[in-house]
């Protein structure tokens, strides 16, 4: 078998070049997608639900930590993107997976302390408010987990997250057996006299829906690697709903290297825990990354954790803009940087593996997975 940098470099190969004409506009790449499949699934013990759910993770391994560590094999590569899939009913799988790189055209498609807030200088996350707006594409994607976190629409019936919110490495968390997803609507109107008096003076006041999760998908890289550094970099979990939701949905895309990005930047909305209720959009720069993560100082809180990173850029084959869901926000990191300790909060990047898996768990045929 191949060594894995062969694979990472061949995976990272974009087949457009961004373009150098003064008419030029953030482009969506085309990436070579491979395929990953099930090869065996075999049935696990029912789990304990006996972790505690933890809004946000925390590693000590920056961005020269991850740069440094030695690529993983092939094999490893493997393990990682092997899955659980735990049922509503509380019983328990794990898939293991085989990655198969498709020639061109073969198918004919394409530990420290550290403060509670994570604000840097000035607050720059906005409240988001009102039905015109919460109702509304791209803030009405954003859902609230039963457990605390939030998570992103991706299909009619499936719902980006972040690991963490399911499994804290060693044990599913309470609740996770019984997860639901929330949709912020507007409460009904009573219909008694004079309750439209104070309309115009105070935003509508909303409420979540629940939706019961038929079923959640954790990689094993999060499972066994959380223990070390090599977990934050698996740091994601698909949910399907039990019905569909009825609302439109972002995709998700291959991450393209931070200087393709518009500006350089990055967006996600999220519950962030000290604003209750409220949806919470924030935007910022792109500091460093890895091959699989983000290293950005988007401000916020505990609860914004599992929402979806996205950009808008120019998608060629439609003549379109569009957004896409390039990350999941994961949470906070203290670094060591030479004795000097700096903070940053990181998104895990869909690679072209982790976009081959989380497509393939949406669509279960690989053929609608070949276009990152």
């Amino acid at each position: 078998m191949a060594a894995l940098s062969t694979l990472i470099l061949l995976l990272c190969a974009a087949k457009d070049v961004m373009p150098s004409s003064p008419h030029w506009k953030p482009t969506w790449p085309s990436y070579r997608v491979p395929v990953i499949l099930p090869q065996s699934t075999l049935s696990l013990d029912k789990p304990q639900f006996d972790a505690e759910a933890r809004l946000e993770v925390v590693s000590p391994c920056g961005p020269a930590c991850h740069k440094s560590s030695p690529l993983p094999t092939y094999e490893e590569v493997k393990n990682y993107l092997s899955y659980e899939t735990l049922y509503a009913n509380g019983s328990l799988t794990e898939t293991e997976v085989g990655i198969y790189i498709l020639s061109s055209g073969s198918d004919g498609s394409r530990g420290r302390s550290r403060t509670k807030r994570q604000i840097y200088g000035y607050d720059s996350r906005f409240s988001i408010f009102g039905k015109d707006f919460l109702l509304n594409y791209p803030f009405s994607t954003s859902v609230k987990l039963s457990t605390g976190c939030t998570g992103t629409l991706v299909a009619e019936k499936h719902v980006l997250t972040a690991a963490h919110c399911i499994h804290d490495g060693k044990s599913y968390v309470k609740g996770a057996q019984k997860l639901r997803v929330g949709f912020l609507k507007p409460k009904q109107k009573d219909g008694s006299k004079g309750s439209n008096i104070t309309k115009s003076a105070m935003p509508e006041k909303m409420k979540f829906q629940w939706i019961r999760v038929k079923r959640t998908h954790v990689p094993k890289g999060w499972i066994k690697g959380n223990a070390n550094d090599i977990g934050m970099d698996y740091d994601y979990a698909l949910l399907e709903l039990k019905k569909p939701h009825k609302r439109k949905f972002m995709k998700i895309g291959v991450s393209p290297p931070a200087r393709h990005l518009p500006g350089g930047r990055i967006h996600f909305s999220g519950y962030d825990n000290d604003r209750p209720g409220n949806l919470v959009y924030r935007f910022c720069d792109v500091k460093d990354e890895t091959y699989d993560l983000l290293y950005q100082q988007c401000d916020a809180q505990p609860g914004a954790s599992g929402s979806g990173v996205y950009v808008r850029m120019w998608k060629r084959q439609n003549h379109k803009w569009e957004r896409k869901i390039i990350g999941i926000f994961s949470g906070h990191q203290w670094v060591d940087m030479n004795g000097t300790p700096q903070d940053f909060n990181v998104a895990v990047r869909i690679t072209p593996l982790k976009y081959a898996q989380i497509c393939y768990w949406i669509k279960g045929n690989y053929l609608d997975c070949r276009e990152g």
